[in-house]
This record gives C-alpha cells, sequence and structure tokens, in this order.
C-alpha cells in the first residue's frame, strides 16, 4: 500500500511540486542578478560617481574633466552591468537545461531501484 501511495504522489502531486520549485528557482535567480534593473540602469553611471563641473579647474578644462569623468563611469558601469545580465543569463540556462533533464528522468525515478535491484540478482552488464 505505501508503494502505491508513493507511485500516486509521484505522478500526480509530486509533478506540480517539481515544476513549481523549477520555476520559482528560475525567478530566484532572476531576482538574484536584478537582470530587469540591470537592462534598466544599464547606461547610468557607476557607483553613481557625479563628477563636479565646477571642480578645481574652473572654465572648459574643467568641464571636460567632469565629462570624460562621467564618461568613464558609465563606461564602466555599462561593462560591469552587462557582464552581470550575461552571468545571470547564462545561470538561468544551465538552471532550466538541468531542470528539463531532470523532467525528463522524473518518471524513470521510480523505477530505477527495482531495475537495479534485477540487474545484479541476474548478473546482467551493459
Amino acid at each position: 500500500m505505501l508503494a502505491v501511495s508513493f507511485l500516486q504522489w509521484w505522478y500526480s502531486r509530486g509533478w506540480g511540486i517539481y515544476f513549481r520549485g523549477f520555476r520559482e528557482r528560475l525567478s530566484n535567480i532572476a531576482d538574484f542578478f536584478s537582470i530587469g534593473l540591470l537592462v534598466k540602469t544599464l547606461f547610468q553611471p557607476f557607483k553613481q560617481v557625479s563628477a563636479d563641473e565646477t571642480g578645481e579647474r574652473g572654465g572648459l578644462q574643467g568641464s571636460l574633466v567632469a565629462f570624460f569623468d562621467r564618461l568613464l563611469s558609465r563606461i564602466i558601469g555599462f561593462i560591469v552591468r552587462t557582464g552581470l545580465i550575461i552571468f545571470g543569463i547564462i545561470s538561468m540556462i544551465i538552471t532550466f537545461v538541468m531542470g528539463l533533464a531532470l523532467a525528463i528522468v522524473w518518471p524513470c525515478i521510480p523505477i530505477l531501484p527495482v531495475a537495479g535491484i534485477i540487474i545484479s540478482v541476474t548478473g546482467l552488464s551493459f
């Protein structure tokens, strides 16, 4: 009776629990890397560095230094955010592929102990 209850759970509610967890893992990865927020702020300055246009140098030279400071900060921010976005997407792809592989193997898992016993008793080898 216990084996029948286990198989009923495995092939009915177990599927739902597995796929909810799978969807939650993907959502957690997207949240962890904040992919949406990184895309929105892709061209924002890194660490919100702000260069004062009237800094120590006045006039045109001070404005050019401030412009290039902001430009460099935006370039660094773009590179760092792009790297995080790419790493997050790769993590999501790996999680998706592994989850899909487990979903394909899921129906066979309860059969594996029985198959192992049969193989060990009969002495079959592959």
